[in-house]
């Protein structure tokens, strides 16, 4: 099952491996204490929407239309051939 949570989010009992999907990580933080404070097992930065599409994400208003030029934007980055490696590998390992 994939479960999306919240950084440092508790864990709930049964979850397994938690995947770190975000562009930067924890402020202040160090990479030995991601797991313990329940931010992320394993961090892959590269399934995260690139800067500039964060970016521009949050200069504008949320609207339904800014909402569908995040999403397109984000999946036609997520077709890209590194992202598609890592997304087949994934889906590999969770079967």
């Amino acid at each position: 099952m994939i479960r999306v949570v919240r950084l440092g989010a508790p864990r709930a009992k049964d979850e397994g491996l938690r995947l770190g999907t975000v562009r930067r990580p924890p402020r202040g933080v160090p990479k030995a204490e991601f797991a313990s404070r329940d931010f992320y097992d394993v961090w892959l930065p590269e399934l995260a929407p690139s800067a500039d599409v964060v970016s521009e994400a949050l200069s504008q208003a949320w609207t339904d239309a800014s909402w569908r030029w995040f999403t397109r934007s984000y999946q036609k980055q997520m077709r890209e051939p590194h992202a598609q490696h890592l997304i087949v590998m994934l889906a590999a390992l969770s079967h």
